[in-house]
């Protein structure tokens, strides 16, 4: 059963419309969704890491050219993905979020020039940077207590790790005990848990010479042996810990990063040596330079390098934005290529019926990877014409037969940059793209329509409901780990299932114990009394589930994890949301007003929510869903704040701090930083040159406040 990925269009992001500029940002939503869990839960990336990059890039520059797209469900709010089965889980204390990317010098540039904006800091004023390589392994956050190591979690969706705890132990890198006196009650270690090259290409041929796994790589090799289910075979993987960050703190021994990379060296860990403290923007791309220099002659992978506002202080005021902190950046390095034939072009049908080609590549090492699979994005892509003009150069098409030069970036599949067209066949004919889904239905495909009437680049299957590939991907999503988590219904499951009549909507996985008297699943081939009452345990064991992610779970175009998080948040319990969107569906006006007031929810999102409760077909399967399922309200906003639970809207100059910091700093004092003013509004902080969202607050009867009665309210 093909898997979605889809993929960005070429048109440039300043010739978008509004519309044009929604159904890409939702695209590459979907997309890098699953690139994130194939990445951090698999350890099986399948695209490069440049590729990658280049997706994350184009959809934050879509979100800055439009605001109303940056809602909770953004990607920038997104960290890895839900962490795997087979361990416990760990609640992180202090989320393990990822780094925004810089992949030119004049990307140093602007982040430095942001701080300095942000902190309102002048030009002669100096800003210290720590500047650090950036290991390519598996990110671990080490609990201590009393000096004691109590759990390690991997990083997981950057909210819930694994507890790799008993493997964590085996490493001669991590301390049982911290090193010292004054060590903090509550220390939280972060780092990064890697294989050098030479253990690895060890390791490989004792796999080879066993008859083992042979690894492509050595974060690879790194992840597959940490999570081992016996820690002894940890225990016989050389692995190593560099120690970076930090979690959670009783009590900060330093202030600066720098001196806490100095404290974790004399708590007794492994720190990298080739850390530095830059001065000035000129020092930093010296020292990117100095280490791109060295990378070939390290013996552990890097994939570029990590700068960090020195000052722990500064970092505090500068806090996050999204999924990212603004205080750091990673500064990439440029990706690896090499040349091999495409052998065919694969049609993959997706969730949402969107068609996307796959290049079958003769195999070829990149970098010490074996790599076969590569995405042709869409029609446009592979004709040579439109976007993607960057990649492949102008009237170049790709057919099958040809010699392509492909590009990657660490260990993962690579993007086609370019067509060697002295090589190719003679007999090669232009690809056909085509015009039924490769469905039993054979239903027609189209091209999106534009907002100005022209044809848009994806292809879509126009069978919806009716096609079986968008069934299944939509039931793929509903047991998936960040909706129902149903452990045992995995993609060979959910096709056999649906093929077999015996699941056509999720309602059906909750009544499939019921009808087990007639289907008798333990006859069926790779099915026993044993596997059957697992599985059934594992759906029953389902039947209670978080609003947020029974939101997330419904499939509703637009509405990811975080979005679901936000819908959550603002209703509170599945009636009332529900209650809502049959409104909306409905047109009522003041209901989506009060679904666009929740912060960073836009008309994207209502019109998706609109449409999906306008279909009775949709309304259907929640209903026959909501009887089988019991859905818990969301959890309650804390109250130990003087604006915990509270909705908070920023208008005019702020003048003692940026209007970003004042946000960040409401989020984390637990109220929510609307973008807009309703009745549900309760404060209005207002400074010089508010403007309609004053009036409307005076319209709303809000409390409106001053800047500095807004410190005073929060004791800043």
């Amino acid at each position: 059963m093909a898997k979605s990925k889809v993929r960005t269009d070429k048109t440039p992001v300043d010739l978008l419309t509004p519309k044009q500029a929604a159904a890409e940002h939702a695209r590459l939503g979907q997309e890098i969704a699953g690139h994130d869990k194939r990445y951090y839960q698999q350890d099986r990336p399948s695209i490069s890491d440049a590729e990658y990059d280049a997706l994350r890039q184009r959809y934050n520059a879509i979100e800055a050219r439009f605001p109303d797209l940056r809602t909770l469900e953004s990607l920038s709010l997104k960290v890895g993905t839900a962490p795997a089965r087979g361990f416990a889980k760990i609640r992180h204390a202090v989320p393990m979020l990822s780094l925004d990317n810089a992949f030119a010098e004049r990307d140093v540039i602007d982040f430095v020039s942001r701080i300095r904006r942000f902190l309102k800091l002048s030009e002669d004023e100096r800003i210290d940077f720590s500047a650090e390589p950036k290991i390519d392994g598996l990110s671990m956050s080490l609990r201590y207590e009393d000096g004691e190591l109590v759990t390690a979690a991997t990083r997981g969706d950057g909210a819930e790790g694994e507890d790799v705890t008993a493997n964590i132990r085996t490493l001669h890198d991590v301390p049982q005990q911290l090193k010292g006196r004054n060590i903090p009650k509550v220390c939280e270690v972060r780092g990064e848990v890697y294989m050098t090259k030479t253990a690895f290409l060890a390791l490989n041929e004792r796999q080879k010479a066993a008859g083992d796994t042979v690894f492509a790589n050595p974060r690879n090799s790194a992840a597959g042996s940490l999570r081992q289910k016996d820690p002894a075979i940890t225990a016989t993987r050389p692995l190593g810990f560099f120690a970076y960050a930090w979690g959670e703190m009783s009590a900060m021994p330093a202030k600066t990063q720098t001196g806490m990379i100095e404290w974790f060296e004399a708590c007794g860990f492994k720190t990298n040596p080739l850390t530095k403290l830059c001065h000035s923007v000129e020092q930093l791309i010296a020292f990117h330079r100095k280490i791109e220099e060295k990378r070939s002659h390290l013996d552990y992978d890097i994939d570029g390098v990590v700068y960090k506002v020195d000052r722990i202080d500064w970092q505090e005021r500068l806090g996050f934005v999204s999924r990212t902190p603004r205080w750091a950046i990673a500064h990439k390095f440029p990706a690896e290529r090499a040349m091999t034939v495409l052998k065919d072009i694969e049609i993959q049908v997706g969730r949402t019926g969107a068609l996307t080609p796959v290049g079958k590549l003769e195999p070829v090492g990149v970098g010490g990877v074996i790599v076969q699979n590569v995405t042709l994005h869409n029609e446009d892509y592979i004709k040579g014409v439109g976007g993607k003009g960057e990649v492949l150069r102008e009237g170049r098409d790709i057919r099958i037969g040809d010699t392509v030069v492909i590009q990657r970036a660490g260990d993962v599949i690579p993007q086609v940059v370019d067509v060697v067209i002295d090589k190719r066949p003679k007999d090669a004919k232009p690809y056909h793209f085509p015009r039924k889904c490769p469905c039993h239905l054979h239903t027609p495909v189209v091209r999106e329509e534009t907002a100005t009437g022209e044809e848009g680049a994806r292809a879509r299957c126009t069978g919806e409901f009716a096609c079986p590939y968008q069934k299944i991907q939509h039931l793929m999503l509903f047991v998936s780990r960040r909706a129902f988590d149903i452990e045992g219904l995995g993609e060979k499951q959910i096709e056999l299932f649906y093929e077999n009549g015996w699941v056509k909507e999720p309602a059906d996985i909750f009544t499939l114990q019921a009808r087990n008297r007639t289907i008798k699943l333990e006859e069926v081939e790779g099915y026993g009394e044993t596997s059957v009452k697992n599985l059934f345990d594992a759906i029953n064991s389902r039947r209670e589930i978080a609003l947020d992610r029974f939101i997330y779970a419904l499939g509703i175009r637009h509405v990811g994890e975080t979005t679901a998080l936000a819908l959550a948040r603002g209703y509170g319990s599945w009636e009332a949301f529900h209650e809502a969107c049959l409104k909306v569906a409905k047109g009522d006006e003041e209901a989506m007003a009060e679904m666009d007031a929740l912060d960073q929810i836009g008309e994207t999102v209502i019109e998706a929510v609109k449409a999906y409760f306008g279909e009775s077909h949709n309304r259907g399967i929640v209903e026959r869903l909501t009887k089988q399922v019991k859905i818990l309200d969301a959890e309650k906003p804390k109250k130990d704040t003087a604006i915990a639970g509270k909705t908070v809207v920023f208008t005019g100059a702020l003048e003692k701090m940026t209007r970003e910091e004042a946000k960040a700093q409401a989020e984390r004092l637990g109220a929510k930083a609307a973008g807009s003013v309703s009745k549900k509004t309760d404060y209005v902080v207002a400074g010089p040159g508010a403007g309609s969202k004053l009036a409307e607050a005076k319209k709303h009867g809000v409390t409106v406040l001053t800047e500095d009665e807004w410190l005073k309210l929060i004791g800043a």
